[in-house]
């Protein structure tokens, strides 16, 4: 889910984040209750040196300490910085504006006035391409040093005067990683392919791809006749067609080092402008679920020695890849052979992380007792709550985030082409119309009940589901409601709950972080040759 379905860079490829002090968060939930009486402004001036005009986003990041080189969200946090932002276009070479965020109506998370006096810090950033919510800072976007305010106090005193000077720079760590990658591909490891699908571009009116590494099976160019299972997987939310490369790569290690037999592996990329498309087919973001089974896969299978057939075609996906897994196996059960989906985000939409979308009043901040809704927890404590995480993105941008790339996914088109909002952003509010369009298009335990009678011959025993009991964003509710449906049905649901573990570390065994490939790869291989009885050649990691 959101990432609620994203996932760390360092594993499934989400920006890395860590966590603010109890103390801090306490200080942002009283400041939002707080009426604001001052106004806060800050001046910010455009680089020096522009060759031309720029536009965007500028956004205001402000954090309570002292000594940081950078100061930006943290999405394991999001009462840990205050956010302000405004739209500019046309700014030209040294010209300033004034932000104030409170006028603006754009302030995360609550008034900019209310904020208690202390040493901050701020930096401004122009967000060029508006892709904040999804990839962050990236090298075309303008940066301001961090300016310290020390004992500042809202609204008092000379306007704080930021200065744009220089573009955001590459993490040089992640560059290098991906450097290193690319140069481990070539033939027979790794190979990229993107495939213009026709159905895509006839929607969108431009020319749209589906992106992929190809991963080869270990002894594919040395055995020249045999034909391979195939795994399409794909990233969580924050992942990329790059970030993705990576874990690529380490599944064809393993083949090699003979822990995992020999497959093909289909990394996906399913990152779009508005987040992730999760090769749904949906009215916003375009057929994908169709491009992708009656184009992209045909076409792969022409030109790589596949199996060509459902059982030789597995599913794989974590977080939002692993929900994208769970419709494309029950959207399409006659493509696909079964899918090992790992912490899924919320497959019955009556525990969306939490919130039952169907009860009376539904409101996604609040329960019914007044209690605020969570969104993260992290050893037993809540992180943040949905409302807190839903203001910083809408505060970062209404684009490209978690929470409104749900709804270009699941709602339905709006007057002016954009997605129908699922909530009220101010007061968390359900739109019981909006969410009756979700119940009958993309609430999958609701699509796999009303439609069992044609589903049952190629889904029973087809639905594997990892989740953790302690899952960082709350998704193993959903799973046990999806495995109750299906139980009920007669489905024979293969679902585990592994104890403790978080979205994070699910795929871990012992001391192996990868160590659950092995065992979903090897019950994908039995069903695609039941009587091969591979064997690993080498102990796994213990």
């Amino acid at each position: 889910m959101p990432h609620y379905g994203r996932t760390t860079q360092s594993f499934f490829s989400m920006r890395s984040m860590g966590a603010a002090t109890l103390l801090f968060a306490t200080a942002c939930a009283v400041a939002q209750t707080t009426s604001p009486a001052r106004h806060v402004h800050f001046t910010v001036q455009a680089p020096t040196n522009l060759a031309a005009p720029i536009s965007g986003r500028l956004l205001i990041f402000l954090k309570a300490g002292t000594g940081e080189k950078t100061v930006d969200v943290n999405q394991l946090s999001p009462a840990s910085t205050w956010v302000g932002a405004r739209e500019v276009q046309g700014w030209s070479a040294g010209a300033s504006v004034d932000v104030d965020p409170d006028a603006e109506g754009i302030a995360s998370p609550g008034p900019f006035a209310a904020i208690p006096a202390g040493d901050y810090e701020v930096q401004a950033v122009l967000d060029v391409d508006h892709t904040y919510n999804y990839k962050g800072r990236q090298p075309e976007d303008w940066v301001s040093t961090v300016v310290a305010l020390p004992h500042w106090t809202p609204g008092e005193g000379a306007e704080p005067v930021i200065q744009l000077s220089a573009h955001a720079e590459a993490n040089p760590q992640q560059a290098a990683m991906l450097a290193t990658a690319k140069g481990q591909t070539g033939p027979g490891v790794a190979q990229v392919e993107e495939f213009q699908s026709t159905l895509l571009t006839k929607f969108w009116g431009r020319p749209v791809s589906i992106k992929a590494w190809v991963i080869f099976p270990s002894g594919y160019a040395e055995h020249t006749t045999e034909r391979y299972p195939t795994v399409y997987f794909t990233h969580g939310f924050g992942g990329t067609l790059d970030n993705i490369l990576g874990r690529g790569l380490a599944v064809h290690e393993r083949m090699k080092a003979g822990t995992m037999p020999p497959m093909f592996w289909i990394m996906l990329d399913e990152s779009c402008p508005q987040g992730t498309h999760e090769f749904a087919d949906s009215v916003n973001n375009g057929p994908w679920g169709a491009a992708l089974t009656t184009e992209f896969i045909p076409y792969l299978e022409h030109k790589y020695r596949m199996d060509g057939k459902a059982a030789g075609r597995f599913l794989n996906g974590h977080s939002s890849g692993g929900w994208a897994t769970l419709q494309l196996q029950i959207n399409y059960p006659k493509i696909f052979g079964g899918t090992w989906s790992t912490s899924p985000d919320s497959s019955d939409f009556h525990d969306f992380t939490g919130p039952d979308l169907y009860a009376a009043n539904a409101n996604v901040y609040r329960k019914p007792d007044g209690s605020a809704w969570p969104i993260m927890r992290m050893d037993g404590k809540v992180m943040a709550t949905l409302e807190q995480y839903t203001k910083m993105e809408q505060a970062l941008g209404p684009y490209g985030g978690q929470i409104a790339s749900f709804e270009w996914v699941f709602s339905p088109k709006g007057d002016g082409g954009a997605p129908k909002q699922m909530f009220n952003r101010v007061t968390g509010d359900v739109d019981a119309a909006v969410v009756s369009y979700w119940h009958d298009h993309y609430d999958l335990a609701h699509i796999v009940e009303s439609n069992w009678p044609g589903l049952k011959g190629n889904l029973t025993g087809r639905i594997h589901l990892f989740v953790g009991t302690a899952d960082t964003f709350y998704l193993d509710g959903a799973a046990h409601k999806l495995e109750a449906v299906l139980t009920r049905l007669g489905g024979e649901p293969h679902f585990t709950y592994l104890p403790g573990r978080t979205h994070f570390d699910l795929y871990g065994v012992g001391k192996d972080p990868m160590g659950l490939f092995d065992q979903i790869s090897l019950e994908m291989y039995a069903v695609a040759r039941p009587n091969a009885h591979w064997k690993a050649r080498v102990a796994a990691v213990p």
